[in-house]
């Protein structure tokens, strides 16, 4: 067994024995670009290889039992970028999707894509329904790969959709509860986050599921996302595993 492997396997160890494990954990995929320019490299060859670093999130998000995993892979924002690194962003989805989607699926990870997906080239379009229709039956890991996402945005059509139904007299204003809102977002079906992961070391959410992680723990690390592995996904899981989470109640005694 090499050293790196045995490392692993006892830093799994560790956090099975931790403590609870969060349900669902968010990660904003941050550092691609500075980990290409680090290198002399094009922008969008970071993108690539962040593409590696999916499969190993997701590896060890099923060794720990986690039942959800949101990946913020694509802002609204991110449009504005150069058109030769959003073109360059649109093959890469179709890559992933021809690369990944068998063997997502046979590890029984359900991928559901959220955003505004009306913005996606007639490929990408198509490579988010093959990867949907492959996986829709897996049931050890649901991962929302958000893309062409922004939360404002989001919070705003879910509020547009409450009150269209208002305004046809299905519901009344007093129906609509947290629970309804939240039934109306894109993450529907997927618990709130517990642990939002940053990797990048930047100290910001970026527009990202801002109704969801009300109350989820946060854990920033400097790696950059095209280098972030099992490991570190296995370090933010005890960082959390460390928190007290109180949901703004006061422990007794404190």
């Amino acid at each position: 067994m090499s050293d790196r492997k045995h490392g692993l396997d006892a830093l799994l160890e560790q956090v099975q024995s931790g403590g609870d494990v969060p349900a669902h954990v968010a990660i904003i995929m941050d550092g691609n670009g500075r980990w290409a320019s680090e290198r002399g490299l094009p922008r969008w060859m970071g993108h690539r290889e962040g593409m590696k670093s999916v499969r190993r999130c997701v590896t060890g998000a099923l060794d720990l039992g986690i039942r959800h995993v949101t990946l913020y892979a694509f802002s609204k924002e991110n449009w504005s970028r150069p058109l030769e690194e959003v073109s360059a962003l649109m093959r890469l989805l179709s890559e992933y999707v021809e690369r990944e989607r068998q063997a997502l699926a046979e590890k029984g990870v359900r991928v559901r894509v959220i955003g505004d997906l009306s913005r996606l080239s007639k490929q990408a379009l198509k490579a988010v329904e093959s990867i949907q229709g492959t996986t829709e039956g897996g049931e050890e890991l649901m991962l929302n790969l958000a893309i062409s996402y922004g939360s404002r945005d989001e919070i705003l059509q879910a509020a547009r959709s409450l009150a269209m139904e208002c305004v046809a007299g299905e519901i009344s204003p007093a129906d609509i509860t947290e629970d309804r809102f939240a039934s109306a977002l894109y993450t529907s079906g997927s618990p709130d986050p517990d642990l939002l992961v940053r990797t990048s070391g930047e100290m910001r959410v970026s527009n990202f599921l801002l109704w969801q992680i009300a109350y989820s723990e946060i854990h920033v690390t400097p790696v950059l996302w095209p280098d972030f592995g099992e490991s570190d996904l296995y370090e933010a899981v005890l960082d959390y595993q460390r928190r007290e989470r109180r949901f703004g109640r006061v422990t007794l005694g404190a």
